[in-house]
C-alpha cells in the first residue's frame, strides 16, 4: 500500500510508545488500519533520558504497525508531554489594510499575538486561536472575508523546553523517521475523545498517563487553559512496590488485575497473592491493604488536578464536566473517585468517531496516538498546499523551518 494518503501518530509515552496508522475515508473521517505497540525505556516523566532505547523502542512499536498495515512509514506526528510544558493566553492587535479581512490579515495578527518574550531556551509549540474580535464584535471563529478595519485574536500558547523537543525529533531521525509537527498530547487526546458538545459548554479533559497528567479546558470550543502534572501510573506502580513489598514488574501486574482507588467499592473478605523480594515466597494479602495505597495517592493527584483548575479560574465554566482518558484511567474507581473530588461529573474517554480497528484501538491507553492521527487528518489540506505555503514563508512552511531548526541544532 503506497504511504503517501496515510497518517502517522506516534505517541513516545513514558510506559508504552504506540504508532498508529490512519487511512482517510470517503466521509471525511479516518479509518484506523495499523497500530504498534512496545514497553518505554528510556523516558521519565514523559522527558527523555535515554535516547539509544528510546529509539530501539520506536523502532519495535513502527516495525509492528508497518507489518499490521502493510505500509512504510516515513514520516509522523508525534506527542510532547513533561512538566516543562507551559501553556498561556495572549492577545494581538492589528490594523486591516484593505477594510476586509485577507488571510494574511489573519496571519499577522496571529504572529502579533505571538510576539511574547520567551526565555532562549524555551520554543512555541502550538498557537491555537481561541477567538477573533473585528471592530469590537467577538466570538469570531473564521473573519476572513469580514469588513472591518481593525482585527484582534485572542490565542493560547503553548510552550516547552527546546532540548525535549530537539530530543524527541532526534530520536524520531534515529530511527528513520521525519517529524511533521510535535503536538502536545492532551491536544490530540482531545480530538480523539470529546465531543463538540462538550467543548462548546466546557470540560476538562485529564490525559492520566505513565509519567504526566496532561489537563486541557475547553470552553466556547476553544482551549483556554493547558498544564502537565509530573504525576502518573508510574508513581501509582511504585507506591504498590514499596507498600506491598514486591518487586516493580510484579506491582505493576497486581495493580492491573486488582488495582482499585476506592475503598468503598471493596469487599473486606478479598485477598490478592502478592510476590516476595530475593525469592521468598508469594503471600496472601487483603485486596482492601492495596486499595488503601491506590486511594491515597490518586486522591493526591486528583486533589493537586483540582487546585490547578481552580487556579486557572475556569473552574466555573465546566458545565460538561471532567473527561478521563490514558492508560491510568483504566484503573478501577479513577471516575468515582475524581466525581468525588472534583465535584463535577466525571466519564472515561475512549477513542470515537474512527473506523477499521475499532475493537483493538477502543482504549483510553491509545487516545493520544489516535487524537494524532485525527490531528495529522486536520493537516492534510495545509500539507497539501505546503510547497507553495512554503515559497510565501507562512502557514506550514513555518512549522517546517521550526522542525528544521531544531534538528540543526542537535546535529
Amino acid at each position: 500500500m503506497a504511504s503517501g494518503d496515510l497518517i502517522f501518530g506516534l505517541d513516545i509515552g513514558t510506559t508504552k510508545i504506540c504508532c498508529v496508522v490512519g487511512e482517510p475515508n470517503d466521509e471525511g473521517g479516518v479509518d484506523i488500519i495499523g497500530i504498534g505497540s512496545h514497553p518505554s525505556q528510556g523516558l521519565r516523566k514523559g522527558a527523555v533520558v535515554n535516547i539509544e532505547r528510546t529509539v530501539e523502542s520506536i523502532k519495535r512499536a513502527v516495525e509492528e504497525a508497518e507489518l499490521m498495515a502493510g505500509c512504510e512509514i516515513t514520516e509522523v506526528y508525534v506527542g510532547i508531554a513533561g512538566g516543562h510544558i507551559e501553556g498561556r493566553n495572549s492577545q494581538g492587535v492589528i490594523a486591516v489594510k484593505n477594510r476586509e479581512v485577507a488571510p494574511g490579515d489573519v496571519e499577522r495578527v496571529l504572529e502579533a499575538a505571538r510576539a511574547l518574550a520567551i526565555p532562549m531556551d524555551r520554543e512555541v509549540i502550538h498557537t491555537i486561536p481561541q477567538e477573533f474580535i473585528v471592530d469590537n464584535q467577538g466570538g469570531i471563529q473564521d473573519p476572513v472575508g469580514m469588513s472591518g478595519v481593525r482585527l484582534e485574536a485572542k490565542v493560547h500558547i503553548v510552550t516547552g523546553a527546546a532540548t525535549s523537543a530537539q530530543n524527541l525529533i532526534r530520536c524520531a531521525h534515529m530511527a528513520d523517521l521525519d517529524v511533521c509537527d510535535i503536538v502536545l498530547e492532551s491536544v490530540a487526546s482531545a480530538d480523539a475523545v470529546l465531543t463538540q458538545e462538550e467543548k462548546d459548554l466546557g470540560v476538562a479533559l485529564l490525559d492520566f498517563g505513565g509519567g504526566t497528567v496532561d489537563m486541557a479546558i475547553f470552553s466556547q470550543n476553544s482551549i483556554k487553559h493547558t498544564s502537565v502534572l509530573a504525576l502518573g501510573g508510574t508513581h501509582l506502580t511504585n507506591d504498590v512496590a514499596v507498600g506491598l513489598r514486591t518487586p516493580t514488574s510484579a506491582a505493576e501486574e497486581i495493580k492491573k488485575a486488582y488495582g482499585c482507588c476506592l475503598t468503598s467499592m471493596i469487599e473486606e473478605d478479598q485477598v490478592i497473592e502478592v510476590a516476595s523480594v530475593g525469592g521468598r515466597p508469594s503471600r496472601m494479602v487483603s485486596r482492601m491493604v492495596l486499595a488503601d495505597i491506590l486511594e491515597l495517592r490518586v486522591e493526591e493527584i486528583m486533589m493537586l488536578i483540582n487546585r490547578e483548575l481552580m487556579k486557572s479560574g475556569y473552574d466555573d465554566q465546566l458545565n460538561s464536566g471532567v473527561v478521563i482518558t490514558g492508560g491510568a484511567a483504566l484503573l478501577e474507581g479513577v471516575p468515582e473517585l475524581a466525581e468525588q473530588v472534583f465535584d463535577l461529573p466525571v466519564r472515561r474517554g475512549y477513542p470515537r468517531e474512527i473506523g477499521g480497528l475499532k475493537d483493538v484501538i477502543n482504549d483510553p491507553k491509545y487516545a493520544t496516538a489516535v487524537g494524532l492521527v485525527l490531528y495529522g487528518l486536520k493537516k492534510e489540506e495545509v500539507r497539501a498546499e505546503k510547497e507553495f505555503r512554503r515559497r510565501g514563508g507562512s502557514g506550514f512552511g513555518h512549522v517546517l523551518n521550526r522542525m528544521k531548526n531544531w534538528f540543526k541544532e542537535i546535529v
